[in-house]
Order: C-alpha cells, then structure tokens, then sequence
C-alpha cells in the first residue's frame, strides 16, 4: 500500500486460520491499521490480493465485505454518540436484513416484525458484552472501557466469522483490559476468527494463538507468542539495537 511516495504497507503476506485469534502488533506507525483498512474495504491495496475463504476481496466495498462475514472495531471509537446503546447494537443488525424503501416507509406488518427480531438479538448481544442494563443511555455516556465493548457489540451484530478488533484494550484499566480479554476469548469459543492489532503485550501473549509483528511496513516475524517473545528483530523494533537506543 503506497500513499503518494510512501510505502505504508511492503509485501505483506499472512494467513489466519479459521478459529483462532491472531495478533498484529508493532511499533505506532508500522501499518497495522492501514492493514486493517484494506482487509475491511476502507481503501484497495495499490497491489497485491486480499482473499477471504478464497476469493479476493480487495475490490469489494466496505459494506459487501461486510456482508461476506467480515467486521471491524476501530482505533479511535466510532459510535453513534446520539443514540442509545441499544440502538447502536440495532444499527448492526440492519446489516443481516432486507426490506424495501416503501415498505420500511409503511411500517408493514413484516417490517414491525422485523424491527422486533432486531431489537431482541441486540438486547442478547448487549447482555453478551455487559451492557445491557445501560440499553436506553446514551452512548457518549458511558465511559471509554464500556463504550469499547459497545463498539464490540455493534460489529458483532453483523453475525461476523472474522471479526478485526483494533486495539481493544487501549487506554483500558487493568479491571476493563482483563474484561476485553475475557470477552474476545468468548468470542473465539464462540467460532467466531479474531484478528488483533494489540500494543498491550499481556493481552495478547495470554490470548493469541499466532502472532505477526509488522515494522516500517514490512513483516519480520510470525509464529507463536514464544517464539516471537524471543525474536532478536522483534526485540530490536520495540526496545532498539543498542544500549543507548533503549536508553
């Protein structure tokens, strides 16, 4: 990935089986969301393939990627802060249904109904992530760890196999990050891929089944969390190459 003369991404090639939670991680500017961008149709790589249970995605828009089974959180959160909590959730679901612009205009009987099914699974979702006593607030309400678990929650109710979750846990308290890694372990028992970027190192030694490290835009690790937490490259990006560098 390429913006104007920068290289922002250098080929990167990686796998995520079905099943597991995946981690990402790297220095701040390796790439990591930029990867995320591509995976989930924000913007198409400038080359290469991006394939989902084998066929290429990567000239898809984000909402068709969407509705293939692939969903997102963000780094910075983006919720819709004058709706209530549950009517974000309902916003997701809407992504699973199908009803005509007249139709939803009428209010037809089958539209009411369906509006009932949705707000059903939202209320299940929200009780899934913790939230559902708090379902008529307002979600610029609630505090940075519950309105992450909403943003969970609402990529959730697109009904996801792989769900990319940026950073969950930042900015977290050790109480919300252990309730984050609680719910995305949930979340993977439930079938459901988990693709992770991560600078929290606990978390995602103690929750990844592979990890891939990313620097200046290329991969120069992968593998399981022991062999990466004894990477002499992974060591030198995080903590530099000298003594003085890690002064």
């Amino acid at each position: 990935m390429t913006f104007g003369g920068l290289m922002a991404l250098i080929n990167i090639q990686f796998n995520v089986k079905e099943g597991m939670v995946k981690a990402i991680i790297g220095p701040n500017g390796a790439g990591k969301t930029t990867l995320f961008n591509i995976i989930t149709g924000t913007f198409p790589p400038t080359e290469g393939v991006v394939r989902f249970r084998g066929k290429p995605i990567q000239k898809l828009k984000a909402h068709e990627i969407a509705e293939l089974g692939i969903s997102r959180t963000f780094q910075t959160i983006e919720l819709f802060g004058n709706m209530t909590v549950l009517e974000n959730v309902m916003v997701g679901c809407h992504t699973r249904t199908r009803s005509s612009f007249i139709a939803s205009g009428l209010r037809l009987p089958h539209v009411k109904q369906k509006e009932e099914q949705i707000r059903a699974k939202a209320m299940e979702i929200l009780e899934f992530v913790g939230l559902a006593e708090k379902f008529s607030e307002s979600a610029d309400s609630l505090p940075l760890g519950e309105r992450k678990m909403l943003e969970i929650g609402r990529a959730l109710a697109t009904e996801p196999t792989l769900l990319c979750l940026d950073e969950p846990a930042a900015g977290l308290n050790e109480t919300e990050t252990e309730k984050a890694s609680s719910l995305i372990n949930t979340i993977k028992e439930k079938g459901i891929t988990v693709l992770l970027v991560e600078h929290d190192m606990k978390v995602v030694m103690n929750i990844s089944d592979e990890i891939m490290v990313l620097n200046y835009g290329e991969k120069i690790a992968e593998g399981l969390s022991e062999e990466i937490q004894n990477n002499p490259k992974v060591i030198e990006a995080y903590l530099g190459s000298s003594e003085e560098d890690r002064a």
